[in-house]
């Protein structure tokens, strides 16, 4: 209404205004009052509670490589998984693949974390109903840890201390840990076998067995499963091309020699760099026990399966045989068709000459034993993996 230049409110449209507001809001109250009545919505989330058949693994470093690997296989078999990762080395892109895959409620949770924070891990084991831990999530490169040695203990020795404080406040009984070859530095005997001493000689290795005396001195007086699984030199992919390896560029120099080949074969790189050419082997390089990380991921998940408590496991995790470089390298050519350019410099500080398994053990104990043993056929999985995925997870 309008008089005399003035506007006056119009009483029914007020009315209505309010009406509308005093609906809205009743409706909503409506719909808060449903959803409290719903079975579903006081309901603990399905991490947070043990269930009947169901087990619940925590795989720290559960984006990496190795990691989203054994995720995977642990999500096909029906467990119940929750990743903690603080992404400096894993990718999201990888965790992403997973809850694709495995989209159900209470099957994979992701956490942003980093374990050397223990605040954060106790909060975590504190909000989630944790049956196991596998622990892989490290810094691993044995280059890189001569050159940040600090980091390496921190990372390794120092955050395996916090899961292993964390598990033991909150009665977790099962630990399945990732440790390495690198323990057993330069053996005088080849295979290696469990008793053979373990004299590490680069930050990494030293960093593990540190790692491994915490978990051997704090089993002997508590009723944890442990198996500690020490392997050999990681290549492969997922089988069915839904995961790989995505190291992150700035570590390329550091990476495993599958993925300085990928990256020479492709062009990304100008050539391979093959370090020491004047070691006590046939060939003057490296000889290594090469390792299918699907083989990797089965051992990991028959160590969690015959997990003891009061009972340390301890095996190594190889094929038994020694390849050199100069073979490794020869078979990276034949998987990627490429020819591949090769540049032979210095020893690279840390090294041994030559590192090979007697995985007889494990066979024997656990009834596992390496099925994907073709070289040439394990990388040519991995590189139709970094064909298709020329940015990594980038993409995804």
């Amino acid at each position: 209404m309008s008089l005399g230049g003035m506007d006056y409110p119009d009483p029914k449209k007020k009315s209505s205004f309010v009406g509308k507001i005093l609906l809205a809001a009743g409706l909503t109250a409506l719909c808060i009052l449903m959803l409290k009545q719903s079975p579903s919505f006081n309901a603990p989330s399905p991490f947070s509670h043990q269930e009947d058949g169901v087990t619940h693994v925590l795989v720290t470093g559960g984006a990496g490589y190795i990691g989203s690997h054994a995720s995977l296989r642990l999500l096909k078999d029906k467990y119940r998984v929750t990743i903690v990762d603080n992404l400096s080395r894993g990718n999201l892109g990888a965790v992403r693949v997973l809850q694709e895959l495995f989209p159900e409620p209470g099957r994979l949770q992701f956490i942003y974390a980093d374990l050397g924070d223990a605040k954060a891990v106790n909060k975590i084991f504190s909000e989630n109903a944790f049956d196991a831990v596998m622990h892989f999530a490290a810094v691993a490169y044995v280059g890189e840890s001569t050159l940040f040695p600090l980091k390496y203990y921190h990372n390794i020795t120092s955050n395996t201390l916090v899961v292993l404080e964390a598990m033991a406040a909150h009665g977790v009984k099962k630990l399945i840990y990732s440790s390495t070859c690198a323990t057993y530095g330069e053996p005088e005997k080849m295979p290696i076998t469990e008793v053979t001493p373990q004299a590490p000689i680069n930050p990494y290795g030293k960093a593990k067995k540190m790692a491994e005396d915490i978990i051997l001195d704090f089993s002997k007086n508590s009723n944890m499963a442990v198996m500690i699984l020490r392997y050999f030199n990681v290549i492969g992919s997922d089988p069915e091309g839904r995961l790989g390896e995505a190291p992150r560029p700035e570590l390329r120099e550091h990476g495993r020699i599958s993925g300085a080949c990928f990256d020479a074969a492709s062009g990304t790189m100008p050539g391979l760099k093959v370090k020491g050419t004047d070691y006590d082997t046939p060939d003057g390089t490296c000889v290594r026990d090469y390792i299918d990380v699907t083989d990797l991921v089965d051992a990991h998940v028959k160590a969690l399966e015959k997990a003891v408590p009061k009972k340390v496991g301890i095996y190594n995790v190889g094929t038994g045989k020694g390849r050199s470089v100069k073979e490794f390298v020869e078979a990276c050519k034949q998987a990627t068709g490429k020819p591949i350019k090769v540049d032979y410099l210095p020893r690279r500080p840390g090294d041994y000459a030559k590192v090979y398994s007697d995985p007889s053990k494990i066979m024997r104990e656990l009834n596992w034993t390496a099925r994907y043993t073709d070289l040439k056929e394990s990388l040519q999985t991995a590189w139709r993996w970094q064909q298709s995925h020329r940015g990594g997870y980038g993409n995804i």
